[in-house]
């Protein structure tokens, strides 16, 4: 199994994998030059984000000798899904749902409304919308549930 518990020693990974799908992913939706190339830091979002121990332990990494993705798991929900851009479209993302489906009865996630690339994905991995939104903490941006 490729899928294990995150550690300390991951989280420069996990971070860069965040920090760059943060960049390709949303900046073109809001087109915030000072948050995504200034306060988006890899070191700062691995020690003061993914680092503490609250966030860590529902971690999870998708890890066949390199970490090509990961998730964040609360509950039941599906609080953050990334693959690494260079890894994406081999079955990864697919790979960390259905074990969070399995392991953690996952039934739920939001994404942004705008980001139909994830939209697309979530609905082919059995997620849809619940007609629930909400706007992103600090802009005019909403995010939309999705649930199984």
């Amino acid at each position: 199994m490729n899928i294990r518990y995150a550690t300390k020693k991951d989280l420069s990974r996990i971070a860069e994998i965040y920090v760059f799908n943060n960049r390709i992913n949303y900046w073109p939706i809001f087109k915030d030059d000072n948050f995504s190339f200034d306060k988006l830091q890899v070191i700062d979002i691995a020690n003061n984000y993914f680092g503490r121990d609250d966030i860590l332990k529902n971690i999870i990494v998708y890890d066949d000798g390199l970490i090509k993705g990961f998730m964040q798991i609360e509950g039941t929900e599906i609080c953050k899904l990334y693959v690494d851009t260079f890894f994406q479209r081999k079955g990864i993302g697919e790979k960390l749902i259905k074990y969070a489906i399995k392991e953690y009865n996952v039934d739920n996630l939001w994404a942004l409304e705008k980001n139909e690339k994830a939209l697309s994905f979530y609905k082919r991995n059995g997620f849809h919308l619940s007609g629930e939104k909400k706007f992103e903490e600090g802009t005019n941006e909403y995010l939309v549930n999705l649930v199984r």
